[in-house]
């Protein structure tokens, strides 16, 4: 008789911990596989010279960012300026991904609100954020000297995500 009042009651309080732990997590913080692996290469076309290819290959003993962007998207624009402030850093190569876009559209944003990219590919397709498991915009990775994922952010880069996490982990990297 207690047992069937008993077994209730503990389902009910393992559910509270589990809601209870999942409430402390943030819901921009999406595990990727890809931490810790090696970036997957890509050849693109760039943005401001389509008849000019870029390959990922050539970033190889150098820390950059992988910023994945859209001019649809407005999360994209609310970032903008943290990219900005992280190319006036100048703390690492800035190479963002145009991700199924036109990129007349894409032009006329850059030229609007500034460029922050070293350089900036075509991703019409979608094919090369497939490979980065892009699931949504934008989303930024950072990548070791080795061409090692050593961060996924997702969403929009706010102040305190670049003095926090992303300028440090770029210091920490450059470091060693």
């Amino acid at each position: 008789m207690k047992l069937r009042f008993l077994l209730p009651l503990l389902l009910f309080l393992v559910l509270v911990v589990f809601l209870g732990v999942g409430l402390q997590r943030d819901p921009r913080e999406v595990p990727s596989p890809l931490i810790g692996q090696a970036a997957p290469a890509f050849t693109a076309p760039t943005l401001d010279r389509p008849d000019r290819v870029f390959a990922s290959q050539d970033l190889l003993g150098q820390v950059w960012v992988f910023n994945v962007w859209a001019s649809w998207c407005a999360p994209c624009r609310q970032e903008h300026p943290q990219l900005m402030a992280l190319q006036r850093a100048g703390v690492a190569r800035l190479v963002g991904l145009n991700y199924k876009d036109k990129p007349q559209d894409a032009q006329r944003m850059l030229l609007r609100d500034g460029d922050p990219f070293d350089v900036n590919v075509i991703d019409t397709d979608g094919k090369v954020g497939i490979n980065y498991g892009v699931y949504g915009v934008p989303e930024t990775y950072v990548v070791d000297a080795k061409g090692v994922i050593q961060l996924k952010h997702t969403g929009p880069i706010t102040p305190a995500d670049l003095e926090k996490k992303i300028l440090p982990l770029i210091a920490r990297l450059k470091r060693s």
